[in-house]
């Protein structure tokens, strides 16, 4: 069926003016496509590594996973120079480890990498939080109250993806808050390090008291008590970390098989 005129608008621009103008405007075109062809190359590689750290935070992928280039590939269609360069940026990251024997893997962090990780969140949200005591308006306060009762929602459902996601994100959130994208970078990062560093050494950790301390946070923070509010948050970052089996009591094997015990 032949397009009408007002298709054919819609599909591509109606040529105007001299050959020597639509000359000059199919040149113009020739230099920005390697532009909009980069731009897409980011805008995938980005998807991809985004779709990775999901699903570690989420707890789908866990420490020491496989990550198959051809089989990432596959699934979203693109080459392995793509999916290649998504698993370089997440190694930069700390999430991921590239071997040339072992090819690429969820990272396994050291004791040592879990202590670093937690000192460094407590110095940036210390500082972090005391300032959103002091800046957050109303309106972010009451958006922090509705990113808590999608928490509590999500506890409650037992639905661990999502919680596990939420949790983590509510500090992300907290920075992006205030404007400052570079510490919501960094923070995001952190975060990401702290679900994968949990997923080795976490012990039964509860999500309900997790989200039970993001309210008081917030309680303060509404109350403008810088000083309470950072108070929580260092207490609640040294509950996450007490809670990881950072020194696990090996125990002897008498113990474990209970012997001497009379039936």
């Amino acid at each position: 069926m032949p397009r009408s005129p007002a298709n054919l608008t819609a599909i591509r621009p109606v040529a105007r003016g001299k050959a020597a103008a639509g000359k000059k405007q199919a040149a113009l075109g020739s230099k920005r496509r390697p532009a909009v062809a980069e731009a897409e190359l980011q805008d995938t590689t980005r998807r991809i590594a985004e779709a990775i750290t999901a699903a570690i935070v989420e707890r789908r992928l866990m420490p020491g996973t496989k990550l198959a280039e051809q089989k990432i590939a596959d699934i979203f269609k693109v080459s392995r120079t793509i999916v290649r360069q998504a698993l370089h940026q997440l190694s930069r990251d700390k999430l991921v480890t590239l071997t040339q024997a072992r090819g690429a893997r969820v990272a396994q962090p050291s004791e040592e990498e879990a202590r670093q990780v937690f000192e460094v969140r407590q110095m940036l949200e210390a500082a972090m939080i005391k300032r959103a005591a002091a800046e957050l308006s109303e309106p972010q306060i009451a958006q922090l109250r509705q990113h808590l009762r999608d928490e509590e929602a999500a506890v409650q459902r037992t639905d661990v993806p999502g919680r596990t996601h939420l949790l983590a994100d509510f500090h992300v959130v907290l920075a992006r808050m205030l404007g400052n994208e570079a510490l919501a970078d960094i923070l995001r990062e952190l975060v990401s390090r702290s679900s994968l560093i949990s997923l080795m050494y976490q012990s039964a950790h509860s999500a309900e008291h997790s989200f039970a301390e993001h309210v008081a946070i917030v309680d303060a923070l509404a109350a403008r008590d810088a000083r309470a509010a950072v108070k929580l948050m260092q207490s609640h970052l040294h509950n996450v970390e007490r809670n990881l089996r950072l020194n696990p009591r090996v125990p002897d094997l008498p113990s474990v098989l209970h012997a001497g015990d009379t039936p």
